[in-house]
């Protein structure tokens, strides 16, 4: 049988939780600019499937890929690092 392939896995925060069993999370990443060679700071917006609405906004959680859920959800909630304080 063939193995499968190793999913994403991508840590970010909260950055809204209105849907209802959805949640919106910012990934931040370093980016090296070409010409200047300086770090630059880019974000992305994962919009990610929590089950049991159980984040809040500023959590740090973790995200898998998955199928798609819905039209834009192609990302689950795997777990809550941290809560907001």
């Amino acid at each position: 049988m063939a193995e499968r392939k190793l999913r994403k896995v991508f840590v970010g925060v909260v950055e809204s939780n209105k849907m209802d069993k959805t949640i919106v999370v910012r990934v931040d990443r370093l980016v090296k600019h070409k010409i200047y060679k300086k770090f630059i700071k880019r974000s992305t917006k994962l919009t990610a499937h929590d089950p049991e609405n159980a984040c809040n906004i500023g959590d740090k959680v973790k995200v898998m890929s998955t199928k798609p859920i819905s039209k834009r959800k192609r990302w689950r909630l795997v777990e809550v690092v941290e809560r907001a304080r």
